[in-house]
């Protein structure tokens, strides 16, 4: 017989959560319970008297009671003031409390009136598109809202970006070790930024600085990275620089860093420069056999199928065998190096900090026009530290100590120290 039975489609469950009960919010420390009100518009104002009750009522003890020695304190009315709340500024009344000599100031409203977790969000607000020039709409869901004049807002948006540029700019990078570094430019109008993203031992990706620059030239890349070097990165157990071809900073990287280095070109940069050279018709037969060469799990295999490619090539287009010539052997690097099968996928390309450079175009996509150069530095500085809280690990990451090892064999390092201890 057949069954009547049919199997129901799997419904969607939301999951549960949890809900805070006022025993729970009670027992919270005040810098938490600040923070929470912070964020809860609602219902902020009405949480925001309490607090400030309490403190009142702890102080001066409850009203209309007879006062015993333990209260310091008693009410004395009322004095306009201020709170921010969900990044705004919301006027109040403010209790006031006299001891015996002076008013006793309230640390509830101390703390709701700091502007650090403010600016905070006002800084997110403005990078993730509400411009200074429509902040005071946005806030219109705020009745009460002091201060929210275009000016005011850019005021405090360019005093809040100043300090995350000048904490990028300082931070110390002796504090991690780098196994990697990927340097890439990005265009702001007529400049390039050029960035650095470090890659630690754990695979964790670091924005490490930038420079601005009209081209990826010698001398600025070489600055640029002798200042790295100053502020504390660590290049003695050596480094993978993963670039796009400029040859200035190829040159930048061998003259700074030298025998501590190594090069590994972008493949994706390679193959399409040698397929721009051939007729439309071609490219995507060409793009697929450099491609199939440059996935070959070994330096050997990949080696000699790149160079009968370019051996036909140079019968079909001399211009586009050059191109595949000029620096083939560092678009092998990985492969050279023993650890394309396990990291290839990650340092293969400069794909990494293009998703970077992609993120931070979505935050500064909405500047129509670049008035000077602290704008960019102060944009771009709060864009990366943004993005840097978002990005995943590498993949592959499990396998960097192989990349460190390989690196080490390569430049030879520590071989020194260990033939000076068999003489010894």
């Amino acid at each position: 017989m057949r069954s009547l039975y049919r199997p129901r489609k799997k419904s969607k469950r939301l999951e549960r959560v949890e809900k805070m009960s006022r025993e729970e919010f009670e027992i919270m420390a005040l810098d938490s319970r600040v923070e929470l009100i912070r964020n809860l518009i609602p219902i902020g104002l009405m949480h925001i008297f309490e607090e400030l009750d309490k403190e009142v009522t702890a102080l001066c003890g409850e009203r209309y009671e007879r006062k015993n020695e333990e209260v310091v304190g008693r009410r004395h009315g009322s004095n306009p003031g201020s709170v921010r709340l969900g990044g705004q500024k919301i006027g109040i009344q403010v209790p006031r409390v006299r001891g015996e000599r002076s008013e006793i100031p309230l640390r509830s409203y101390g703390k709701l009136q700091e502007e650090k977790a403010a600016n905070s969000l006002l800084l997110q607000r403005v990078l993730y598109g509400i411009s200074c020039r429509n902040y005071e709409k946005a806030a219109e869901s705020i009745p009460g809202a002091l201060g929210l004049s275009s000016s005011s807002v850019s005021r405090t948006f360019v005093k809040a970006s100043t300090r995350k540029l000048k904490e990028f700019q300082e931070r110390d990078l002796s504090t991690e070790r780098y196994v990697a570094l990927f340097i890439d430019g990005k265009t702001f109008a007529e400049d390039t930024m050029v960035i650095a993203l470090g890659v630690t031992e754990r695979g964790e990706k670091r924005p490490l600085g930038f420079v601005q620059t009209e081209t990826e030239n010698e001398k600025a890349m070489a600055d640029f990275l002798r200042e790295l070097l100053r502020r504390g990165l660590d290049i003695s157990e050596g480094v993978l620089v993963v670039i796009d071809g400029s040859k200035g900073l190829r040159a930048a990287v061998r003259k700074v860093f030298g025998k501590r280095s190594v090069i590994q070109r972008c493949m994706w940069h390679k193959r399409e420069n040698v397929v721009g050279y051939l007729p439309k018709s071609q490219q995507v037969w060409w793009r697929k056999r450099l491609q199939r060469a440059y996935d070959r799990p070994t330096y050997k295999e990949a080696s000699t199928e790149l160079k009968q490619i370019h051996r036909e090539l140079e019968h079909v287009n001399q211009s586009a065998a050059r191109s595949l010539a000029e620096g083939l052997e560092e678009t092998l690097t990985l492969h050279r190096l023993g650890v394309f099968s396990v990291l290839g996928q990650s340092f293969k390309t400069t794909n990494c900090i293009e998703s970077i450079n992609s993120l931070v175009e979505e935050r500064c996509a909405k500047i129509d026009s670049w008035r000077n150069s602290s704008q960019k530095h102060r944009w771009l500085a709060v864009a990366l530290l943004d993005v840097e809280g978002r990005l995943r690990r590498v993949k592959g990451h499990r396998h960097l100590s192989k990349l460190r090892e390989a690196l080490r064999r390569q430049l030879r390092i520590g071989e020194g120290s260990s033939q000076s201890k068999k003489v010894a």
